[in-house]
């Protein structure tokens, strides 16, 4: 087994000798990209990802939008929340929506790396490779069904039969429906809860559906015969890569947040909430995108606690046995009266094994690192930024960055 050095990341950039490996995507299949690629709506280019998210757009607000003024909702006062000065349905629909779009290209470059990674490192042995593209030809299949992603589509229906306004805001009129509360919808307010709202709730649910797929992957993975290292630099015994993938989920984490942050700010704005009083959602939020973007990781758990295992009691072993020859020939003077202890090799090879037997100990068995869970939690975090300089103080913010520098 060999150490993988950074020069390893950089080979899962070049083309593999595994076509299927090289063509993998995690987002190019299923009814809907079928109905894209029939309407001309998809592919890899970017004018056409942000044709798709154009498209969206036009679907989901510019029809709300539309019928809002028609019915005189759009601005003024005749509610209380007019269309326009509805944070949670614009952020929700210009900003939220296009990124869910817009983040496909990103992540499925990301995830073709990971396959190429277990190739191009060695990972999966020459002898092993049918097998691997085996479970690549597995995952594309559950990809392309149909019963999910319909599956899906009733799931993201069924809220629109139960809910007839935005969450946080019931019991005050908005341009959803007529009257207060839930009264009869208006034509946006239609158009709102069964076009806009199930299309935006089936996307991120497809979002979801690759996320588990790309875990059954890794799990099929885990479960050949990897050629793993456990005194690999990147503390994961070469599986530290896994780590970019999830990282490229920070936009899709960044948009559910801006949600999140939308809805808070309108109960702030019109129902008199406070920060404090919605500190629940706002936390909340941020434990569950974690532990849903960490949690498929824990999938190669077992078998990275395995080969840590193994690899301390065998380092230790022969740590314990070339130390003891150390000992017996320079400590206990058995060596030749010719030789030397200044400039010999046997001190060097000592604190080599011994480097190596501390980077097994503190092996990870989680293979995320820091800086991924900072991305990750940054993505979370900084929708909620415009809430919290709106509704704190200056003095008391002031006062707080004071004390943090103090």
């Amino acid at each position: 087994m060999v150490a993988r050095t950074g020069a390893s990341r950089q080979t899962a950039m070049v083309e593999t000798n595994s076509p299927l490996a090289d063509n993998f995507s995690i987002t190019r299949g299923g009814p809907l990209h079928w109905l894209l690629v029939r309407l001309r709506y998809a592919g890899d280019e970017r004018q056409l990802v942000v044709r798709r998210g154009l498209l969206a757009v036009l679907i989901t607000w510019v029809p709300l939008f539309v019928f809002s003024a028609m019915d005189g909702l759009a601005f003024g006062h005749q509610v209380t929340i007019p269309f326009i000065r509805d944070f949670a349905v614009n952020v929700r629909f210009l900003i939220a929506l296009p990124i869910l779009i817009l983040a496909e290209s990103r992540i499925d470059d990301q995830w073709r790396i990971v396959v190429q990674e277990f190739l191009s490192s060695k990972l999966v042995a020459d002898a092993d490779v049918p097998v691997f593209e085996a479970l690549l030809e597995q995952s594309e299949r559950l990809r392309d069904r149909i019963l999910p992603e319909l599956l899906l589509f009733v799931i993201a229906f069924l809220p629109s039969f139960l809910v007839r306004t935005e969450p946080l805001m019931s019991g005050i009129s908005n341009w959803h429906t007529i009257g207060t509360g839930a009264g009869e919808l208006t034509m946006g307010g239609w158009w709102f809860n069964f076009v806009s709202t199930p299309l935006f709730h089936f996307l991120l649910l497809r979002w979801i559906w690759r996320l588990c797929l790309g875990t059954l992957l890794l799990w099929r993975v885990s479960q050949m015969n990897l050629y793993l290292v456990a005194t690999h630099a990147d503390m994961a015994a070469g599986l530290g890569f896994l780590s970019q993938a999830q990282k490229a989920f920070s936009p899709i984490v960044f948009a559910c947040g801006a949600v999140i942050s939308a809805q808070v700010g309108n109960s702030i704005a019109y129902q008199g909430a406070t920060l404090s009083s919605m500190k629940l959602p706002i936390i909340g939020y941020g434990v569950m995108a974690l532990i849903l973007l960490v949690g498929p990781l824990l999938v190669v758990t077992p078998l990275l606690v395995k080969v840590k295992k193994k690899a301390l009691l065998e380092y230790g072993a022969l740590v314990t046995i070339h130390n003891q020859e150390f000992d017996q020939k320079w400590i206990q003077q058995e060596q030749s009266p010719n030789e030397v202890l200044l400039g010999h090799p046997d001190p060097s090879s000592l604190i080599d094994l011994g480097s190596s037997f501390n980077v097994i100990r503190q092996m990870g068995t989680i293979p995320i690192d820091k800086q991924t869970l900072l991305t990750l939690a940054l993505a979370a975090a900084l929708p909620m930024v415009p809430i919290i300089l709106v509704t704190t103080p200056v003095d008391e913010l002031v006062r707080l960055v004071l004390r943090m520098l103090g």
